[in-house]
């Protein structure tokens, strides 16, 4: 774990190495930090939790994977909280949110983000949304049903629900 703070940049460990992240482009950054501004001030209005924008890192048990660490690209979580506020949350967040860049449509692509789907459930994320900025639309996984997502376009209001429960967002404004 020790590397991982010493990563200058965006990064995961996974199976004992750094796996470094590439930056995003506009669009999917802009929708990643709606989500985290959304999510903020739910956390703010409830005062239940906290909402991470990108580069903030989660770190678990090693999972059959091999991955420790997770740095999703908006994200909720509610506790326990590290002593030390500069270190990375320990353990994973109740809602993780994988926003899809330019090179995240391939074949490859689609099988990493189902593994890493799959780490976030075994690591105990409740819910889990693969963000198309493509086409446009929010896969919503949830734990006790990983194979069938609800699936919100634009004119549709998404939720989190049981992570986040009570968050409501209009799908138009994620994309807008």
């Amino acid at each position: 774990m020790a590397d991982l703070y010493q990563s200058t940049g965006k990064a995961e460990l996974v199976g004992g190495r750094i796996v470094e992240l590439m930056p995003t482009g506009r669009k999917p950054n802009r929708v990643a930090f709606r989500i985290a501004r959304s999510l903020d001030d739910f956390a703010l209005e409830t005062g239940k939790g906290e909402a991470y924008t990108d580069n903030m890192g989660f770190t678990v048990s090693m999972l059959a994977s091999g991955r420790e660490s997770f740095s999703p690209d908006a994200s909720y979580y509610t506790g326990p909280f590290p002593a030390n506020p500069m270190k990375y949350v320990p353990g994973a967040p109740r809602f993780a949110t994988e926003v899809r860049s330019e090179g995240d449509y391939d074949a490859d692509a689609e099988r990493e983000i189902a593994n890493k789907r799959q780490d976030y459930f075994e690591a105990g994320t409740v819910v889990v949304w693969d963000v198309d900025t493509k086409s446009e639309v929010i896969r919503v996984y949830r734990k006790d049903d990983p194979e069938n997502p609800a699936i919100y376009k634009r004119g549709d209001v998404a939720d989190a629900e049981p992570a986040v429960p009570g968050w409501r967002v209009e799908v138009d404004w994620h994309f807008g």
